[in-house]
């Protein structure tokens, strides 16, 4: 295939964001129809973390309408992930050797199944460890009440999962980087230290300021950079006869 110009891409970009957008649209409508019943789901680790008595409080009037209107257009662009993930898939591909377009199919399978079961794992076994640990903590001195805002939790909830998300994301990363020969499996083991580095940078930035939040991403970020190893080592690019 011929190289396209600079604003061929521009404009094959600009059609792939606008099935994006299509694909996202009609998601985040049908999301916004069960917005509450949405938002208690994911409000049930906080709430369970929460002294008996109190609860999630809004502080301006706007603040409900908000909120829903962001988790609907949070769960509506899960929903629209498989389509996505399948656009931006079309915009590389024309860049691929033929043999490397086969994984087009298992790319968004993986994909969306990678950053499921991140946020899943954020979800069910990190939020009610790490809610626990901050509200005992600010209400450890006796005379402080948790009365959190439905918005901020929303914000730090869906940062976290989104975040827990990308971070599964990483084997699939180290598949196509070692696919296109950047990095494999020897520089990959060679540089755990900075891995290392990384995971609990990550963890920083993207978590609440306690060991707890940071670890329960800093660790799987660890393991699946092991896992990325492996997959660099079983399905990296060959070196060709001769070369080191």
């Amino acid at each position: 295939m011929d190289a396209l110009p600079i604003t061929g891409h521009l404009a094959e970009l600009r059609r792939r964001l606008i099935f994006c957008v299509c694909a996202w649209l009609p998601a985040f409508v049908l999301c916004y129809s069960f917005a509450e019943q949405l938002f208690q789901f994911i409000a049930r680790p906080v709430r369970a973390a929460l002294p008996q008595g109190s609860s999630l409080v809004f502080i301006n009037a706007t603040e409900p309408f908000f909120t829903y209107l962001k988790i609907a257009a949070f769960a509506g662009l899960l929903l629209a992930l498989p389509v996505i993930l399948w656009q931006i898939w079309l915009f590389v591909a024309p860049g691929l050797h033929g043999h490397e377009k086969r994984f087009a199919v298992p790319f968004v399978v993986a994909s969306c199944t990678c950053f499921a079961a991140g946020t899943w794992f954020g979800f069910l076994y990190v939020f009610p460890l790490m809610f626990r640990f901050l509200v005992s903590f600010g209400t450890g001195g006796g005379d402080i009440e948790a009365m959190l805002s439905m918005g901020a939790y929303l914000g730090l909830s869906s940062k976290l999962l989104l975040a827990f998300g990308l971070v599964f994301e990483l084997p699939i990363v180290i598949f196509f980087l070692a696919r296109m020969g950047i990095v494999d499996h020897r520089w990959l083991s060679r540089n755990r230290k900075y891995a290392l580095l990384a995971a609990f940078l990550t963890g920083a930035i993207l978590t609440p300021p306690d060991i707890v939040s940071q670890l329960s991403l800093a660790g799987p970020f660890m393991l699946l950079y092991e896992v990325g190893i492996l997959v660099a080592r079983l399905f990296g690019k060959r070196s060709a006869p001769g070369e080191v």
